[in-house]
C-alpha cells in the first residue's frame, strides 16, 4: 500500500523543487550549515506542498484519468486509493506544512501560499487555457527559486530569474509538444488544451525559449554584478553545459519522441546526468575554490 501512496504523493517528483537551492549555490553559501539547512527546509515545504496538489489535482481528473491510457493506472484512476483517503491525506499534509511555515519568514510563507493558489487555479482553470496553462508551470518553478532567496534574506539576479522563466517555459514546451505528437498518433485528446495547439506553433514557442535559456544564461555569466561578485569571469564557460542540456533534450523531444514524463528524462538519459554533475561540479569550483 506504501507504494501505492509514494506514486500518489509523486514523491519522484521532488526534484523539480531544487530549483529552490539555485540562491543559496550562487550566494556562495552552500557550505554555510545554517543557510543549507533553512533552504533544505524550504525545499521541503515546496515538496509537501507539491504533493498536496497533486493529489487535488488527482481528485479533480480522476474521471478523465480513467479514460486515459497512461494515467488509468494512477492509484485514483485505478481504485487502489480511494477519494476519500485521498481527501484524509491533503488534510494530513495541509497539517505538516502548517506546522513548517512557523520557522519561515513571512515573506517565503507568502511565496508558499502564491504557489498553492497559482496550483489550485491551474487544477480547476489555467490548464485547460492556452498559453496560460504553460505559463502558469512556468511561474510554479519561478516562485521556487523566489522562494529560496526569501528564505534565507539574499539577493538573487534578475538574470536568473530570466533564466529560470525561460528553462521552465521550454520544459513546458517540450511536455505539450509530446503530449501532442502522441495525441496524434493514437487520436485520444490526453490534453482538452491540447486542440488549441499544433505542432508549427509549439515548436516556435521551444525554439523561443530555447533561445531565451541560452541567451539569459550566458548574460548572467558576463553581467558586472556577476563578475565582481565571484571575482571571476570564468563562469561564462559554464554556458556550454547548459547549450547541451537544451540541445539534449530537445534531441530526446523530437527524434527519440520522449518529453512526456520530465522527472523521468533527468533521472534516466546518461548523457543529460553526466552534464548536469559536471555543470554542478564546474560551478561550484568555478564559484568556491
Amino acid at each position: 500500500m506504501i507504494k501505492h501512496y509514494i506514486k500518489l504523493l509523486r514523491i519522484s517528483h521532488w526534484i523539480k523543487n531544487s530549483f529552490v537551492f539555485v540562491p543559496l549555490i550562487f550566494a556562495e553559501l552552500l557550505w554555510e550549515k545554517e543557510y543549507l539547512v533553512t533552504v533544505a527546509f524550504a525545499a521541503f515545504a515546496f515538496s509537501v506542498v507539491s504533493s498536496m496538489i497533486y493529489v487535488f489535482n488527482d481528485i479533480v481528473d480522476v474521471e478523465s484519468d480513467k479514460e486515459h491510457p497512461q494515467k488509468k493506472f494512477r492509484p485514483l484512476a485505478s481504485g487502489v486509493i480511494s477519494i476519500f483517503q485521498a481527501k484524509i491525506t491533503i488534510i494530513l499534509l495541509m497539517v505538516l506544512v502548517s506546522g513548517l511555515v512557523f520557522i519561515f519568514p513571512l515573506e517565503f510563507n507568502l511565496i508558499l501560499i502564491a504557489y498553492i493558489i497559482l496550483n489550485v487555479l491551474y487544477s480547476l482553470v489555467l490548464k485547460n487555457i492556452v498559453i496560460l496553462d504553460m505559463i502558469s508551470i512556468s511561474i510554479g518553478f519561478l516562485l521556487r527559486v523566489v522562494g529560496g532567496a526569501y528564505v534565507i534574506g539574499i539577493y538573487i539576479s534578475s538574470w536568473l530569474i530570466l533564466t529560470t522563466l525561460f528553462i521552465s517555459l521550454y520544459l513546458a514546451a517540450m511536455k505539450r509538444r509530446s503530449e501532442l505528437v502522441h495525441t496524434h498518433k493514437t487520436s485520444y485528446i490526453t490534453r482538452k488544451v491540447l486542440e488549441e495547439y499544433s505542432l508549427y506553433f509549439i515548436d516556435q514557442i521551444s525554439a523561443i525559449t530555447a533561445g531565451g535559456v541560452i541567451i539569459s544564461y550566458a548574460l548572467y555569466s558576463v553581467s558586472e554584478h556577476t563578475v565582481s561578485h565571484f571575482q571571476t569571469e570564468n563562469l561564462v564557460f559554464t554556458t556550454i553545459f547548459v547549450i547541451f542540456g537544451i540541445f539534449r533534450y530537445m534531441y530526446l523531444v523530437f527524434n527519440k519522441h520522449k518529453g512526456e514524463n520530465t522527472v523521468e528524462i533527468l533521472l534516466t538519459d546518461i548523457p543529460l546526468i553526466v552534464n548536469i554533475l559536471l555543470y554542478i561540479i564546474t560551478v561550484t569550483l568555478i564559484i568556491y575554490f
